[in-house]
């Protein structure tokens, strides 16, 4: 049986190849999972992604299952447990800017009804693809920086433009999949 071909970033792990092959650029649309990925991109801030999805669990377990609601009411002291938490992240710092992201998430969601109307109407409910990302691949670009800035604007920490440009690419809104990988379709808008 023929091997698919996948975006190169994700050959060199089979956990790696999951996320790829059945998460990673497929549109997201609810706001438990935006969470989760959102903080999932914050967190990996200086490391890796595999480091990410290995952790996903505890990070399940610390976070109240992504609940962002719940999330916003932890206190420092919350903090404090959760970076004692065996296997977590060990970054007072990166907690804290957590919580303080699932406080910010709240108040988009009271601004514009769901996080998902917010963070895809900056494409207008597309899906962007940028044929210039199959010759050169990217890690940021003009849609990441605007939404990096707002994100800031609105009290969101770990959220530089690529950091943002990756949550993008994870949630769907812009298709970065290689022109020679399996789940590329240049005709998804």
């Amino acid at each position: 049986m023929k091997e698919k071909n996948r975006c190169a970033w994700a050959d060199t792990d089979p956990l790696l190849q999951k996320y790829h092959d059945e998460e990673w650029g497929r549109p997201v649309h609810d706001d438990r999972k935006h969470y989760m990925y959102l903080l999932m991109e914050a967190m990996s801030c200086g490391l890796s992604w595999l480091l990410m999805l290995k952790k996903q669990e505890v990070f399940r377990v610390c976070f109240a299952d992504f609940d962002y609601n719940k999330v916003a009411t932890f206190t420092d002291d919350d903090a404090c447990h959760i970076v004692a938490e065996e296997g977590m992240i060990h970054s007072e710092r990166k907690v804290k800017a957590m919580i303080t992201n699932a406080r910010a998430f709240c108040k988009v969601r009271e601004e514009f009804g769901t996080f998902d109307k917010y963070i895809w109407s900056f494409t207008n409910g597309q899906t962007m693809i940028y044929p210039e990302h199959q010759k050169e691949p990217c890690v940021r670009n003009e849609l990441s920086d605007c939404v990096a800035k707002d994100m800031k604007r609105r009290g969101f920490k770990y959220v530089g433009s690529v950091i943002v440009h990756s949550h993008l690419q994870g949630i769907g809104v812009i298709n970065d999949h290689q022109h020679n990988c399996f789940l590329y379709n240049p005709n998804l808008k």
